[in-house]
């Protein structure tokens, strides 16, 4: 299994449009980005999407143009499915795979397109190209979010999508011990934001969950660029 961050942002992205903090200013000097969240997973020759952000479009040209398999989405805010209109006229729509409260909310802005989806129920596995899939609810009000943990061959990524540090206990029985971990981190260690972590509590959740990897994702421009720990867009990770 190889995973790559196509986008590691959060909604607004980095560099923030009209921003002169410094992470911005050396973003626009560097062309560095954090683009919205999408995360390639690539089991044998098919390959997954976690989410369908915004910059769908640039973030594919940027992967080599894979053609995709199938599509989970972990919640129906913009930044993590807006993009799945980029599939229009470019290959044969990809099945969904999402719970059913993600689907209430999002299936209906994209009537123009025909495709399938499969309802995920919360803690059941389900096979996608061989591997073991399931949704688990995490904690991101007033949205229903969940998030995702990828099983193939002994490897396990596993996502907190976006979350507070207020993970349900069986939701984090699936978090613990992923070969390669993603977590919420959108604002810099001692910032209160209720229905997301901070980095420091980004970090003092990875302690208790004991991944092989993780990486501090979905991050604002808040956050510098060499804050250790942090994703990066086009990191890959063979698992």
């Amino acid at each position: 299994m190889k995973v790559t961050l196509l986008g590691t942002g959060d909604a607004i992205g980095t560099p923030k449009i009209g921003c002169s903090c410094p992470v911005c200013t050396e973003a626009r000097r560097s062309g560095r980005q954090r683009l919205r969240s999408t995360v390639l997973v690539e089991i044998g020759d098919r390959t997954i999407l976690v989410d369908t952000g915004p910059d769908l479009r640039a973030q594919l040209l940027a992967a080599g143009s894979p053609h995709i398999d199938a599509v989970i989405w972990t919640h129906g805010h913009y930044d993590h499915f807006m993009g799945f209109g980029e599939f229009y006229r470019v290959q044969r729509i990809p099945p969904v795979y999402a719970a059913a409260e993600t689907l209430a909310s999002t299936t209906r802005i994209f009537s123009f397109l025909s495709f399938t989806v499969e309802e995920a129920e919360p803690y059941v596995s389900f096979d996608l190209f061989g591997a073991e899939v399931t949704l688990f609810p995490v904690h991101h009000p007033p949205m229903p979010t969940f998030g995702v943990r990828v099983e193939h061959e002994g490897a396990v990524f596993a996502t907190t999508s976006d979350s507070s540090a207020r993970i349900p206990a069986r939701s984090l029985d699936l978090l613990a011990g992923a070969d390669l971990l993603l977590l919420d981190a959108i604002a810099p260690q001692g910032y209160t934001i209720s229905k997301h972590m901070s980095y420091g509590e980004a970090l003092e959740l990875a302690g208790s969950l004991t991944p092989r990897t993780f990486r501090c994702t979905h991050a604002s421009h808040l956050i510098p660029w060499d804050t250790p720990h942090l994703a990066a867009d086009m990191e890959s990770f063979d698992l």
